[in-house]
């Protein structure tokens, strides 16, 4: 309930934020502000008119949004399966390797943001019960058979340990459809749940998660600041920003053999797998207009976290950016 409140108020505040923006365009219009005979308004700086990229097109900011759930709605039954074929499996290893950067504990709280079909948040719990079971097994092995005084000194004193939990929130879902039928078949139960949120106006209250996830999902929201900044907002203190995203190759040979995949390749598979061409040609031109390692490394310390670095996969064709919120 909170969260909601929370959610409707910032909605409220920046509604009332672009309202000035827009009194403050009208009011400076003035006598030859106005671009040539055929143009009937002044130029303002209202949300209507700003425009955004939507692969290699330029389109208004209020339509991305639209078209990018419609891109991940027609793919979301064949996403999984067209990721292995794009990526010949390797996204699987970037997967895990983010998991050993994260190198999540138990008790630890995931949102794993654009977490679409559960990929990541598998992953997570996987990590987290083998690190529990681990830490049993040193306990075990480290202390000498116990008495039964032993035992009963122990046991009341013992706490049992905070439960992990991943939260999945993507905006679009047949995405979610899909991520819970696979939980379903996985025959995980617990420590996971699905919310519908939007990346720039998530549904949770300030300093809630441990770790902060955006796979593969950044370079599809509107406002890549503003996103940053809810990662920023619902994280504690001391909580990481983790994000794993296409990235520039940094071998010259390799982003020429990449760039050749990538556009007639990549949107074959998708005609042929998928039965959509188009979703596919706007995920690797997305991949073109998205920030190098370090614009994008400068993007996420402005929004506020520290120690931010970055590691390059597979030459460049992917990097994962971590910061800390201090």
């Amino acid at each position: 309930m909170a969260a909601s409140v929370r959610l409707l108020v910032r909605r409220l505040a920046r509604l009332s934020h672009k309202s000035v923006t827009s009194s403050a365009a009208t009011v400076s219009c003035r006598p030859g502000c106005c671009l040539g005979p055929s143009s009937s308004r002044c130029i303002s700086d209202t949300a209507e008119d700003r425009s955004t990229h939507f692969g290699f097109e330029t389109v208004p900011e209020a339509e991305k949004a639209k078209r990018v759930y419609k891109v991940f709605e027609n793919v979301a039954q064949k996403y999984d399966v067209m990721n292995d074929a794009m990526s010949l499996g390797i996204h699987r290893l970037w997967k895990d390797m983010l998991l050993h950067v994260m190198h999540p504990q138990p008790g630890a709280r995931l949102l794993d943001v654009a977490g679409g079909t559960g990929d990541i948040s598998f992953r997570f719990l996987d990590y987290v019960l083998y690190q529990q079971e681990r830490q049993k097994r040193r306990t075990a092995g480290s202390s000498q058979t116990p008495s039964w005084q032993d035992i009963s000194d122990k046991y009341p004193t013992e706490d049992r340990p905070q439960e992990s939990r991943a939260v999945v929130c993507d905006i679009n879902k047949e995405m979610l459809k899909m991520g819970k039928q696979r939980a379903d078949s996985m025959g995980i139960t617990s420590g996971l749940s699905w919310v519908v949120g939007d990346a720039e106006e998530l549904p949770f209250d300030d300093d809630q998660f441990d770790i902060y996830t955006i796979a593969f999902g950044i370079r599809n929201v509107t406002h890549i600041d503003q996103t940053l900044q809810e990662a920023l907002r619902v994280l504690k203190p001391g909580g990481r920003f983790m994000c794993l995203e296409f990235s520039k190759v940094t071998n010259p040979v390799l982003a020429k053999l990449y760039d050749a995949y990538s556009f007639q390749v990549i949107p074959v598979l998708g005609e042929v797998i998928a039965g959509d061409w188009k979703s596919y040609q706007y995920l690797v031109e997305s991949i073109r207009k998205f920030p190098d390692q370090e614009e994008f490394k400068g993007m996420i310390e402005d929004a506020g976290f520290f120690c931010v670095r970055y590691f390059n996969f597979t030459g460049g064709v992917v990097a994962l950016h971590s910061g800390f919120k201090l």
